[in-house]
């Protein structure tokens, strides 16, 4: 395993993301955030990569925030550059045109919820706990209620940002944080399983899809409907549009181009 506190590992049209500082609890300090964020623009670049995973190593997912360093500001930690670190890290995942998957393989904590409510699809080890602590050290999950709250019921949403309580990924699957949970002898199979049905779709068509994601809960009807239709019309007249709908007439997979 590399020294380096974020890995990235391509295999085929796949690259894995891995926060890499298990003995630290693969905290975020501005360092780690900064090479996500390096790593996050490298895959959004490469066109053979089609699908990226996000994980962690050791038995925490991420611990959120440097607390270390935030006490210590004038070290650079959390406090002294931290907060917009964050905000460059959850835009660079949310505008990021390919598929991104959670493996959430252990415990989240504080700003570990935001990269988890920041991936397309989040899947969690049933053994995994996870907390929104930063209310239990005398701050707010402000910067991460952004993506949270897109995702969360608001119900769910109000208990668990205002108790702090640490819970189990069932409940925070019944809460909405993540898509599904797995066994952790499973979990593996459980991502690869998402892999393959995105690796399914045409790659164009991929990054179509989250700009609608992204785009129409923010606009008025009349305004998503007049963008939505001219990139269906795009969209149907392209050669990604014309292979995948000559090959489901000819009962064959498509060859999708990159």
């Amino acid at each position: 395993m590399s020294d380096e506190a974020v890995t990235c590992a391509i295999d085929g049209p796949v690259a894995t993301i891995t926060l890499n500082r298990p003995d630290a609890k693969n905290r975020l300090d501005a360092g780690a955030m900064q090479l996500m964020v390096d790593h996050l623009r490298a895959t959004a670049q490469d066109d053979a990569i089609r699908v990226v995973v996000i994980t962690g190593s050791g038995s925490t997912f991420c611990s959120g925030a440097d607390l270390a360093g935030a006490v210590a500001a004038a070290e650079g930690g959390f406090a002294a550059g931290g907060t917009s670190g964050l905000v460059d890290l959850l835009t660079a995942m949310l505008d990021h045109p390919k598929p991104l998957i959670a493996r959430v393989q252990g415990h989240v904590a504080g700003g570990g919820n935001g990269l988890v409510a920041a991936c397309d699809v989040a899947v969690a080890s049933s053994d995994a706990r996870f907390a929104f602590s930063e209310v239990r050290v005398g701050v707010a999950p402000a910067i991460i209620s952004v993506v949270c709250l897109q995702v969360m019921h608001r119900r769910d949403a109000q208990e668990l940002l205002l108790t702090g309580d640490r819970v189990t990924a069932d409940r925070v699957l019944a809460a909405g944080l993540v898509t599904a949970v797995a066994e952790p002898e499973a979990l593996d199979a459980a991502v690869q399983r998402y892999v393959d049905a995105l690796l399914l779709g045409g790659p164009e068509a991929m990054r179509n899809t989250k700009s609608l994601l992204r785009r129409v809960p923010e606009m008025t009807r009349d305004e998503a409907f007049a963008w939505t239709a001219e990139m269906s019309a795009g969209l149907f007249t392209s050669a990604e549009a014309r292979e995948g709908m000559t090959a489901f007439l000819e009962k064959r997979k498509p060859e999708w181009a990159p």
